[in-house]
């Protein structure tokens, strides 16, 4: 009950138009903002990616720009993500494009997301030759679009675009989901949910959450997904979950590269190192624009512990 009521408060902070404006407007919050974000522009992400590059580090890049409802900011959004795809390929980088339905016109209409999500995808794969490393990674929002962000998953593939999807521990039906995903060799990142959901649907307690993650560990770690051509992305900052996923890759002889963990960019960097120094494959999700609220609020709805992680890096200068 509390975890939802949490998550409520915050999406609705992050949908509030009037709070990003004097939030994005705020010194001391800018300043907050610029350790999260890898850049304003994408010439300034991918110089930052190329900065992580060489740490060994691969990079999830995302626009920001959520929950946009007319027609010029979803034209301002689609040029962002079609602006990274030619520095991608130049550069020789291992990234994947992530992308939000809000953020290209699904609020105008589903239609209209899906067909700009399209688009993305076939300039992505026209424009570089490696399904294994880059990919359009469709970002799961909540529920009430779920089974039509993994229809866009189905049609993106038929098509043989390079495209991932994520998945959300919280949600109960997740697990089908995950089994059928496993049957397709698809790669999905799985993260633990930031969206408010009744128990009808949805797991509310954080223990709850975290045994369903390890459930779908075991589903993304077994015999069967490593002979599909399944790929796992770890999508969490918990170190035991890490942990719980490194001894079923080794139980089940899924050999380092086959799969990856992810964390965001600017939180807990020590936990990344940590496991790149292990040997293990690590990518951060690195968000550029100048949009920045709603994805903080998003990361605090996610985890209240990072509300403490943000108001620290205010006196951290």
């Amino acid at each position: 009950m509390i975890r939802r009521f949490w998550q409520t408060i915050m999406v609705l902070l992050a949908t509030s138009k009037i709070c990003k404006r004097i939030m994005q407007s705020n010194r001391s919050t800018t300043t907050l903002a610029a350790r999260y974000v890898g850049g304003k522009t994408a010439e300034e992400a991918v110089e930052c990616a190329l900065g992580l590059k060489n740490q060994g580090i691969s990079t999830s890049l995302f626009y920001l720009g959520e929950y946009v409802d007319t027609e010029e900011l979803v034209k301002e959004n689609l040029n962002a993500k079609r602006s990274i795809i030619p520095l991608l390929a130049q550069n020789n980088l291992d990234i994947h494009i992530s992308i939000d339905p809000t953020q290209v016109g699904s609020q105008l209409s589903w239609e209209q997301g899906a067909q700009n999500v399209n688009e993305i995808a076939k300039i992505l794969t026209d424009a570089v030759h490696h399904p294994g490393l880059h990919c359009v990674m469709l970002d799961m929002e909540d529920f009430s679009v779920n089974e039509a962000t993994i229809a866009l998953y189905d049609h993106l593939k038929k098509q043989k675009y390079h495209v991932a999807i994520t998945l959300q521990a919280y949600l109960r039906k997740t697990f089908n989901d995950m089994q059928k995903l496993i049957d397709d060799g698809a790669k999905v990142r799985l993260v633990k949910g930031a969206f408010p959901a009744g128990s009808e649907i949805a797991y509310v307690r954080t223990e709850e959450i975290k045994e369903n993650y390890k459930k779908l560990i075991n589903l993304m770690f077994s015999e069967r997904a490593r002979e599909t051509g399944f790929y796992p992305i770890i999508a969490t900052h918990d170190h035991l979950l890490h942990d719980y996923a490194v001894q079923k890759a080794r139980e089940n002889n899924w050999k380092q590269g086959s799969y990856e963990f992810e964390m965001l960019y600017g939180a807990r960097d020590d936990v990344a190192r940590n496991l790149a120094l292990k040997g293990e494959t690590i990518r951060l999700y690195l968000p550029f624009g100048k949009d920045w609220w709603p994805y903080a609020v998003r990361r605090i709805g996610e985890n209240p512990g990072a509300m403490m992680l943000l108001f620290r890096s205010l006196f951290n200068k």
